[in-house]
């Protein structure tokens, strides 16, 4: 057979075959098929570098921001100075001691009754020896410390205030600490227990507070980490929070970073979760003593127990002005300290992390000295002679009635969202067509079961369902509680229950509860108890407001006496872990949110720009890897 023959034979194949496909198709007409969409190739998740990640943790009184793949973050000051708009303008300054509630006539007096609660402690307990304490009087140290008389050490401190001759419009952190009160600037810390520091005075709106945080934080990204604003568009950023947060601050802070400063993504999580993985455990009552706030919660595999979290409005600070009360009952040699002075207060601040222990077998006067060195002034060197003072101060965290503070809330639970009217579909929406479906559904079986009598009317529902929804929502129930509460009982009994149980939170909430109370309260609050003795096995003590001499062992020997007696037979050893890996406990939320990004799963967590720009706040209830 020759070539063409060939080609002659494979042409004429080609023919069947097109005419058989064409029969078939004409068979398959008339059959119908269900539409199929078009596949849509899902994307190809990009590979995300940890250096164009920047992990920020943003405190009360230190920012600490870093790219993931740093060892650690800086720590900056969260203040900053603007200068006044207008000659003549009054100069405004934000306190880092003094606070709301110190100040009414029953202050004092609960001071002085929680002081003598601590003093009965302290005398009561035996040392390591067997011993018992020798009670020191502060009249002791007072005779000795009032004839103190500062000794000059060089009559330049080569300290200077910020200059401010160019006059700029900001100074951040170091430099704004350092302006001189005679200039016309006003010092501001944005953030204050927590939450965005919104008050009446000056610089206390909203937009104000955000002002000030986009400018210490574009500060810190362009000055520290060198990363130019306008290549934000190629860095994501990861955010962490409070566990008890402002979600409408929340919302604007994640608007700021991604509409008004341009990060092209960003993952918002808790500071409780970060700890646990910054400490590489799976389980852990996280016990977080911050400058301003002292949180607790109790973290089990990447997840936070909603009812399990507590906020106490006291932390080192409150430590600090009480360890100057008491330096001045034992005549403190520095007579011009004040703590309306901001350089007075960092003082202070150190004095308290050098002299202040929870050792009990410290005991006695002991002789110390300190140098103050202040601009246009000279260095001076004071004899300090302390007894108790420095045990009392920190165990004020214990019994916090000490710190005098009268009408404030002082304990914070878990309520339910208010509801934003940018996400129509929030928690609410979703408890509230639950309840609706589980009363139809109900009336349905009962219609079919009981089926009335022609002419009968029944009783009208003596509570308006809606209301009993309301109710829980404010209340933050579960999600089963609530459908067991909406669905089920009689309405006069659960509208009550829930009233007592809403007046029993207020009251709750208006009590000043010490650590080791809140740590067995968060506890308890588990569901089960192999969670409780998970977390009576794990007490993870972290931030910068417990770091003292002793505080572990201190801390770990209250909850043990202190613990439900079922539990102890149930928990081997109760660990209070106060430097996981060794590190620093100050920045293991950061480090937690640096090993987060790294995390496969947090691929699902980013919220990028234009989805925000969109979507707005139901991205967070979408995306957040917590009940948002």
């Amino acid at each position: 057979m020759t070539q063409t023959d060939r080609d002659a034979e494979n042409g004429r194949d080609r023919e069947k075959d097109r005419e058989k496909d064409k029969e078939k198709e004409k068979e398959q007409r008339g059959v119908k098929r269900p539409i199929v969409p078009a596949a849509v190739p899902e994307p190809l998740q990009e590979q995300i570098q940890a250096n164009f990640i920047v992990v920020i943790h943003p405190g009360s009184r230190t920012l600490r921001m870093g790219r993931a793949t740093d060892t650690l973050p800086i720590s900056v000051p969260h203040v900053i100075a603007r200068r006044h708009k207008q000659g003549g303008q009054r100069r405004y300054e934000d306190q880092c001691l003094l606070r709301d509630g110190l100040n009414s006539a029953e202050s004092n007096e609960q001071r002085q009754n929680g002081l003598k609660m601590v003093d009965q402690v302290i005398w009561s307990k035996k040392m390591s020896n067997g011993v018992r304490r020798t009670p020191v009087s502060a009249e002791q140290a007072r005779l000795y410390n009032r004839q103190i008389r500062p000794a000059v050490l060089d009559p330049n401190s080569k300290v200077n205030w910020t200059n401010t001759s160019h006059q700029p419009e900001y100074l951040v952190g170091e430099e704004a600490l350092y302006v001189n009160p005679a200039d016309c600037y006003s010092i501001h810390w944005p953030v204050c227990r927590g939450h965005l520091n919104i008050h009446s005075g000056t610089g206390g709106s909203l937009t104000a507070a955000l002002a000030d945080l986009e400018t210490i934080w574009s500060h810190a990204l362009q000055k520290l980490l060198e990363i130019p604003l306008k290549d934000l568009k190629y860095y994501r950023c990861i955010l962490l929070i409070p566990d008890i947060c402002n979600r409408q601050h929340v919302k604007e802070v994640v608007n700021m970073l991604l509409v008004k400063m341009g990060f092209s993504a960003v993952v918002v999580h808790q500071e409780s979760v970060c700890v646990t993985f910054g400490s590489g455990l799976s389980s852990a009552c996280v016990v977080d003593v911050g400058d301003q706030k002292t949180s607790v919660c109790c973290v089990e595999d990447g997840v936070s127990h909603r009812s399990s979290r507590l906020c106490l409005a006291y932390g080192g600070s409150d430590v600090t002005r009480c360890f100057f009360w008491l330096m001045q009952r034992a005549g403190f040699p520095y007579r011009e300290c004040q703590l309306g002075n901001k350089l007075d207060c960092m003082l202070l601040q150190q004095l308290k992390e050098s002299f202040c222990h929870l050792d009990q077998d410290i005991s006695g006067l002991q002789d110390h000295e300190f140098r103050t060195r202040f601009p246009d002034s000279p260095v001076l060197l004071y004899q300090l002679r302390l007894g108790d003072e420095k045990l009392q101060a920190p165990m004020t965290l214990f019994y916090p009635a000490a710190f005098g503070i009268v009408g404030q809330k002082m304990t914070s639970l878990l309520h339910r969202s208010q509801g934003d009217t940018e996400d129509p579909h929030d928690e609410h929406f979703l408890l509230t067509t639950q309840s609706k479906q589980d009363q139809s559904s109900k009336a349905t079986t009962d219609r079919k079961l009981f089926p009335k009598p022609v002419g009968f009317e029944g009783e009208s529902n003596m509570c308006d369902p809606s209301e009993k929804g309301n109710l829980a929502q404010d209340l933050d129930l579960g999600h089963a509680q609530a459908e067991c509460l909406v669905g089920g009982a009689d309405a006069e009994e659960t509208s009550s229950a829930l009233l007592s149980r809403k007046t029993a939170m207020t009251q709750f909430e208006g009590r000043a509860l010490g650590v080791d109370k809140a740590i067995l309260h968060s506890i308890d609050s588990c569901a089960s108890d192999e969670t409780k003795r998970k977390m009576y096995s794990c007490i993870l003590l972290v931030g910068g407001g417990l770091l003292f001499h002793g505080a572990q062992e201190f801390l770990q020997h209250r909850i043990l006496n202190k613990m439900p007696p079922s539990f102890r037979c149930l928990v081997e050893n109760v660990d209070v872990i106060t430097r996981p890996k060794d590190m620093d406990p100050r920045v293991i939320a950061w480090k937690g949110g640096a090993v987060l990004a790294c995390l496969d799963t947090t691929q699902e967590l980013w919220i990028h720009q234009r989805e925000w720009q969109r979507f707005g706040v139901r991205m967070l209830r979408e995306r957040a890897a917590f009940v948002w």
